[in-house]
């Protein structure tokens, strides 16, 4: 397994995705190229003792910032760690690429240079949301937020491919975020996809609500990249401020703080079972490629496990199934 790693993005970069990536090789047993300024990522490099050999460095002489454009960056600068990596794989040299770099560069840049799937309209980003079961899959929370009832269609099909592949359920449900779960409310775009999905072959179970992502009554929620990226956010939000309210309540008295010692394994635990570092990352369904996006701010963790899941995604064939299942779904 060969994957480029976008050295630059992300706001630990370089440091946290140096070592990532330096665990991700000795774990996993993958090539590694670190693409990105050669200088910093040999001087992150030489911090590490035993770097195993599976892990080069690929220099690249600039990195898109997030506050740039996304399309004209990917113009402009042709020579950036993100679109150096997406030119890796197109030409073959890698089979994957992870970045926790600015989302918007590195959806143009696959889209425009390896191209979409075979009968996919337009890409998805996917993520997992922790629930007491299995975790929900919403898809798209960011690639694109003009969409057709068709787009959200077929983020339900490659969701179920993912979601049937990586996570290993025969026949996951699906639902369309709504704000009811009666068949007449929501938007135009929502009845009508509402339409395809009840008629195809898909385990469609109807309307969902924002309360179901987490609370495991559906497998694949679809939505638009706007409504999914504001879900990611909010609950990124909320989950950062329970902890910290529950800090400052065990903080007000002795007794408090006896028993939240006492309940440390199971705190341990639940923090283990929502943070989003053990999931790694999100792929970007829809591409003729394998690309993972990892959070802005992730750590070493995360980027570790973006890495596991890149060779999970390339081992499995998601690709080749979804296209096998988007043709199916015309026959």
């Amino acid at each position: 397994m060969r994957v480029a790693v976008d050295g630059m993005g992300g706001d630990g970069a370089p440091q946290v995705i140096v070592e990532g990536a330096v665990t991700a090789a000795r774990e996993y047993g993958f090539k590694i190229m670190l693409v990105g300024d050669q200088t910093l990522l040999r001087s992150e490099l030489e911090k590490h003792k035993n770097v195993p050999k599976s892990v080069s460095v690929h220099h690249a002489g600039s990195f898109v910032r997030m506050d740039e454009s996304a399309a004209s960056s990917i113009r402009k600068k042709k020579d950036s760690s993100i679109s150096v990596c997406v030119d890796l794989a197109k030409e073959g040299i890698v089979d994957a690429v992870v970045t926790a770099g600015h989302t918007g560069a590195a959806v143009a840049a696959t889209v425009l240079k390896l191209r979409l799937l075979e009968g996919i309209e337009r890409p998805g980003i996917g993520i997992l949301f922790p629930t007491r079961g299995t975790p929900t899959f919403l898809i798209d929370v960011g690639a694109n937020i003009d969409i057709k009832p068709l787009h959200l269609y077929q983020y339900a099909v490659m969701g179920e491919v993912y979601f049937r592949y990586l996570l290993r359920k025969s026949r996951p449900s699906i639902g369309i975020l709504n704000i009811g779960e009666e068949e007449t409310k929501g938007t135009e775009h929502i009845k009508e996809a509402h339409q395809l999905l009840n008629k195809s072959k898909l385990h469609f179970i109807g309307n969902v609500e924002g309360r179901d992502i987490f609370n495991g009554t559906v497998d694949i929620v679809v939505c638009d990249g706007f409504v999914g990226n504001v879900v990611l956010k909010v609950s990124e939000s909320i989950a950062e401020v329970i902890g910290k309210l529950l800090k400052d309540e065990f903080k007000k008295s002795v007794l408090r703080m006896m028993g939240a010692f006492l309940a440390k394994p199971a705190f341990d635990a639940l923090k283990k079972k929502v943070d989003y570092s053990e999931y790694g990352g999100a792929p970007l369904l829809g591409i003729d490629g394998t690309c993972i996006i990892s959070h802005g701010s992730s750590n070493s963790i995360a980027i570790k496990n973006a890495i596991r899941v890149a060779g999970e995604f390339v081992k499995y064939e998601i690709n080749q199934h979804i296209i096998e299942a988007v043709r199916s779904a015309h026959d």
